[in-house]
């Protein structure tokens, strides 16, 4: 049996930017009496607990089933635990138990480099984005391109890039002007810039260690399983995965794996 059920969050628990469904928050409070419940993602912190965390206390999550949700942040280079301290929910709770930050010089080049790219190839859409809102977003740990800005209308982030061919572009020119980093296609219109290493396979090593269990123990649930996506490294790792096309599959397998464990 599986100890740990691990999960990509945009399409794969959610509508790429969205606040998981109904349905999803009500399985995976159901889960986390059974598993450690580890979402591993290139988003940073907040949005985890925006499209997550939010909803599970809205449903009606104990602060000791939230003790066996683990938040693998930035593809796992940053993790967060919930320490409870009562019955009562607190986001001060969380406490980051690892961070591994990339350096300002890092930060800089990076950012340098995924601006000319898209920039040379015609990829820059700085005026389609909204007030306040950016392309080039520090995570810390990781540097994320997202084409349109994080505030875009999830009809416009699935239609700039669904065969992922314009992101592959921009790869291949970032990895021509600066190679010593590694830049993954994830989400909808995302690339997530990091030093080499620095991906799920990272992640997932610490989650081995963190929570004590073996590669056998965990299932991966992840929509970019493909040579180049950002969940290929759980598969090139050994870990049972399965891939999804949407949240709605991702319902489809838990409601199962409920069936045989409830």
């Amino acid at each position: 049996m599986k100890k740990v059920l691990s999960f990509d969050i945009d399409q794969t628990l959610n509508i790429a930017k969205t606040p998981i469904p109904d349905e999803i928050a009500e399985l995976l409070i159901r889960c986390l009496n059974f598993y450690e419940i580890a979402p591993i993602s290139g988003q940073k912190f907040e949005q985890f607990l925006i499209q997550i965390v939010d909803r599970l206390i809205e449903k009606g999550v104990t602060t000791k089933q939230l003790e066996h949700l683990h938040l693998f942040v930035a593809q796992g280079t940053q993790y967060y635990r919930y320490k409870s301290t009562g019955d009562n929910y607190d986001a001060a709770n969380w406490e980051r138990v690892y961070n591994f930050p990339l350096t300002d010089e890092q930060v800089a080049k990076i950012t340098e480099t995924i601006e000319a790219a898209a920039r040379e190839l015609g990829y820059w859409e700085a005026d389609k984005l909204a007030e306040g809102d950016e392309i080039i977003e520090n995570r810390l740990s990781q540097v994320t391109f997202s084409a349109l800005g994080q505030k875009a209308g999830t009809e416009a982030k699935y239609a700039w890039d669904p065969d992922c061919k314009k992101r592959e572009k921009i790869v291949a020119r970032c990895k021509e002007l600066a190679p010593e980093f590694d830049y993954e296609i994830g989400g909808t219109t995302s690339i997530n810039a990091i030093t080499p290493g620095m991906n799920k396979v990272f992640g997932m090593t610490h989650l081995l260690e963190e929570l004590s269990v073996e590669k056998a123990d965990i299932l991966y649930f992840g929509d970019m399983t493909q040579p180049g996506g950002n969940d290929y490294p759980v598969v090139q790792m050994g870990i049972d995965t399965i891939t999804v096309r949407s949240h709605e599959d991702t319902a489809y397998a838990l409601r199962g794996i409920l069936g045989v464990t409830e």
